[in-house]
This record gives structure tokens, sequence and C-alpha cells, in this order.
């Protein structure tokens, strides 16, 4: 199976129904996607799958055969994702870290469809769970980065 992450091509010879997440991680040594509840619900694992975010841990892998894959290890190659970053960083959003790569990619998948969103926006996209309860911070740095 063929799937592009990172713009980069890899063939992989892997069943088709293994979720994303372990393809990433396990298959391809991609440990910046975080696991975190198996189920769709946390947002840890948030990666874009054609510009929209998409939970890892519950795609398997045939879905995105032929789509473009971006990790968080390559956010700062988009310049959307790069102005995303350097407003975490300067809004010192992150407190523990784990879930900051689906935030992320997150407020990327956003500002990629929405340059311009409103508080309202941001609120239904950032629905990703933070377990040090950082959502004022993350609503701040998107806010940040929509008008960097």
């Amino acid at each position: 199976m063929d799937i592009t992450i990172n713009g980069q091509l890899h063939q992989l010879d892997i069943e088709p129904d293994t979720p994303l997440l372990w393809v990433l991680r396990d298959e391809l040594g991609m440990t910046g996607t975080k696991y975190g509840c198996g189920v769709a619900q946390c947002g840890a694992c948030t990666v874009l799958v054609d510009g929209q975010a998409t939970r890892s841990c519950v795609t398997p892998v045939e879905a995105v055969a032929g789509s473009q894959i971006m990790t968080i290890e390559a956010v700062t190659q988009d310049p959307v994702g790069q102005k995303v970053v350097e407003a975490w960083v300067s809004q010192q959003v992150a407190q523990c870290g784990y879930c900051q790569s689906g935030q992320v990619m997150a407020a990327t998948a956003l500002l990629k469809q929405t340059p311009k969103p409103s508080d309202e926006d941001i609120a239904a996209a950032m629905v990703n769970l933070c377990r040090c309860g950082t959502y004022n911070a993350i609503a701040a740095a998107v806010r940040h980065a929509a008008q960097a």
C-alpha cells in the first residue's frame, strides 16, 4: 500500500485496517502524533488528511491511500502551520505538552480553512481535550496566529 506522509511516498506492507496512528508511530517512527484514548475522543492523534483534521487512532490506513497526510513533524513546512507554532510559543500555550501536537494540527486545519476565524469558529474547531486546561491559551494562540 502506498501512502504519502509529509510529502514523501511510503510503500508499506501492512494490513489495510491498521489504524493510521500505528503506521505513523510503529512502522515509520513518527512519534510526534500521540496516542491518547484510541476512540477518537481526545484528539491527541490528530493529523491532517487532505487538509482536514483527522483522528488517526480510528482511521484505517486504507482510507487514506491516495491522500496527502501531514503530521506534526512537518507542520512548520506549511506557512500556516509555522504561524501556529510561533503563536503557540509566543503565547506559552503548552504545560505538560502531551495534547499539543493534536492541538497544533487542529488549529492549522482551522486556519487553512478559515483564515480569520470568529471566537465561535475557534470554539467549534478546537475540541481536542487538554488535561491541563489550557483552553484559553489555545484560543488566544489561534487568534494570534490568525492575525500574524
